[in-house]
């Protein structure tokens, strides 16, 4: 396989958890999202989803040069898509647990757990690939962004 096919399967790969997490944000953020207190540092709710759009394109892209090298580096490589797999079935999770369950709680705790994978992942990417560790930076500063935002929510409505 091409490294192109590589990077374009993991690309439709991020952007397919991101629809199916989305569903359950959509759902919501009318609704439910417009009742509770949040802090004044909310972006608008547009702002959502071209940062997530842009974020899973990086991802992909990040993933798929990472498994690009895993004939050349199989033991970091497989490590590496394996941290990466689980914060990407957490990034999933997290829309259900805040806006599914209508749960900050439970959202909180989870990104916490998120953000571990996400470092740990972009620890692992850098191992193989600079470029790809580097498309994860503004994954963990906009999950940085979103952690405290998710905390500040909880406490706001607790």
């Amino acid at each position: 396989m091409s490294k192109t096919y590589k990077i374009l399967v993991m690309v439709v790969t991020c952007l397919a958890v991101g629809y199916l997490a989305s569903q359950f944000t959509q759902e919501n953020v009318t609704t439910w999202y417009t009742t509770i207190k949040k802090p004044s540092f909310t972006p608008p709710n547009w702002a959502f989803p071209v940062a997530w759009t842009t974020l899973y394109v990086f991802m992909g892209v990040a993933a798929g040069l990472v498994w690009d090298r895993l004939d050349v580096m199989h033991d970091t490589v497989k490590k590496g898509l394996t941290f990466f797999a689980i914060q990407l079935a957490l990034n999933g999770l997290w829309s259900y647990l805040f806006f599914g369950l209508k749960n900050p709680l439970l959202g909180l705790i989870e990104i916490v757990l998120l953000w571990l994978m996400i470092y740990e992942t972009y620890a692992q990417f850098t191992k193989v690939s600079k470029i790809a560790g580097y498309l994860f930076i503004p994954y963990i500063a906009w999950v940085s962004y979103a952690l405290v935002l998710n905390g500040t929510i909880w406490w706001l409505n607790k």
